[in-house]
């Protein structure tokens, strides 16, 4: 692993802001646009592998660019890479997001509101993700050429974050396997850039059949489909009690009929297990099964499963780490005007709680090894190829992610201001990977050595293909 003082030498020699003027420059020259690009995708609000619009828009930006525009990639149509070559030398790999999640619809108020004509949101700030990813990658795209840098940027349009995994089939079908280096970024409540973990993750639909009767007139004719799903539940319960400590499971009904009087003959439950270890998901997850197994035996119904999504944990580099901070240091956190500031207060008291302060979009935290309980398909692409990342403030100090005040705030100035710096540590980032080999020698170095010689890529999805309708109505 690379030694801390190492680490500090390769950095020592920091490129001066003349050098790196180009890429900067042009990110603020493109801030009108890339707030009208983020303001569209979120108003978009597609969910996954159905972000038709929203990667159309992020394609059309970077083809305009002068990248090379694949789309439709890893079988998934909302899926792409954007390309820009420069002779051979280091490929650098840059990660969007822009998938919105269901159920978060809401205006960009500092109150709960319904947004009329709208049934997700980016509660995720994945609309952020997205623009500043390809923001970032054509100001490297402009600096490369001015300085005649050798190399090539890459952007990678990744749908389905969302529990749809979208990553790991562009993983799978080799789309990284010619990357040096891969970086993405993430909206938050912070400015942070840690040597951070996550937990592995996979999730299934259960879909229960029986027999539909009159519950009233004839229901020893019936089998509920219902009466599945329930008794699988309580036994999945009973199973948090013999899990392992850090494991984690939850659910939701997605279907379990329409009528008291009429027994389902159709009901389904969706679930995600969630531990730091794979190893550990693919065992439970089979316990999960017997258990689905069993309430179907007990309940006279029948059952089978489909698996939606899984990711494998984020794998740190302390070597991308230490230079990710370095650059969000340099670019420094989110300053609020007086109308953020207002906006900013009338959140923080539906928060709940909170401990943090208005002033804290402005820090940013040190870095510290930290784990996180959620998960990311962010993680297949880790154990790929060295990945590095971070968060800025898009969000007011506080505020949890997939909140209807996540997606307020994303759709106003605070949100876009953290899109702006994290275009700008992006950038910065990936221009001192270009300028310094030993860096990018030293990451790989570190990355073989946590990967370990006998590790072998094994997706947690298997062989399924992109699961492209996961977030459509529940069907028989």
């Amino acid at each position: 692993m690379l030694k801390p003082i190492l680490a500090a030498a390769l950095l020592a020699a920091t490129p001066a802001y003349a050098e790196t003027n180009t890429a900067l420059a042009r990110i603020d020259a493109d801030r009108a646009a890339n707030e009208a690009a983020a303001k569209a995708i979120w108003g978009f609000a597609e969910v996954g592998y159905q972000e038709a619009r929203s990667s159309a828009l992020l394609q059309k930006r970077l083809k305009d660019a002068g990248f090379d525009v694949k789309a439709g990639v890893a079988n998934a149509p909302t899926a792409f890479t954007a390309t820009w070559t420069n002779g051979a030398g280091p490929v650098i790999g840059i990660m969007g997001e822009y998938d919105a999640l269901p159920g978060l619809s809401q205006t960009a108020d500092p109150a709960k509101t319904i947004r009329t004509g709208a049934s997700a949101g980016h509660g995720c700030g994945h609309h952020l993700f997205g623009v500043a990813s390809a923001s970032a990658a054509i100001a490297v795209r402009d600096w490369m050429k001015a300085t005649g840098t050798k190399g090539t940027i890459r952007f990678y349009g990744t749908p389905a974050e969302e529990g749809g995994a979208g990553k790991v089939y562009m993983v799978r079908d080799g789309l990284f396997n010619d990357v040096d280096i891969a970086l993405h970024w993430h909206p938050a409540a912070e400015n942070s850039a840690d040597i951070a973990t996550t937990n592995s993750n996979k999730s299934g639909k259960f879909r229960f059949h029986g027999i539909s009767a009159h519950a009233a007139g004839a229901p020893e004719r019936g089998r509920s489909a219902l009466d599945g799903v329930e008794a699988m539940n309580m036994m999945a319960n009973m199973m948090h009690e013999h899990m392992p400590e850090k494991s984690r499971m939850h659910y939701v009904i997605t279907a379990g009929g329409n009528a008291p009087n009429v027994v389902p003959d159709f009901a389904e439950s969706f679930y995600y297990v969630r531990n730091p270890d794979a190893e550990v998901v693919r065992e439970t997850f089979e316990r999960l099964v017997k258990t689905a197994e069993g309430a179907a035996l007990g309940t006279g119904t029948t059952v089978d499963y489909e698996v939606i999504h899984g990711a494998l944990p984020l794998l740190p580099n302390r070597t991308l780490q230490t230079l990710v901070h370095a650059k969000l240091s340099e670019v420094g956190g989110v300053l609020y005007t007086t109308e953020d500031t207002a906006f900013a207060q009338k959140i923080i008291p539906t928060l709940g709680q909170t401990k943090a302060k208005l002033s804290d979009a402005a820090i940013v935290e040190p870095m510290k090894e930290d784990h996180g309980a959620g998960s990311t398909d962010v993680g297949d692409v880790s154990w790929t190829v060295p990945t590095a990342g971070f968060s800025t403030a898009t969000w007011v100090p506080g505020t949890p992610a997939h909140s209807w005040q996540a997606v307020a705030a994303g759709g106003t100035a605070i949100g876009m201001k953290g899109m702006q710096n994290a275009a700008k540590v992006l950038a910065l980032t990936a221009i001192d990977l270009f300028q310094k080999p030993e860096l990018i020698a030293a990451a790989k170095q570190e990355f073989a050595q946590r990967r370990g010689p006998d590790f072998v890529y094994r997706s947690l999805v298997g062989d399924r293909t992109p699961p492209l309708d996961y977030r459509n109505a529940p069907g028989k």
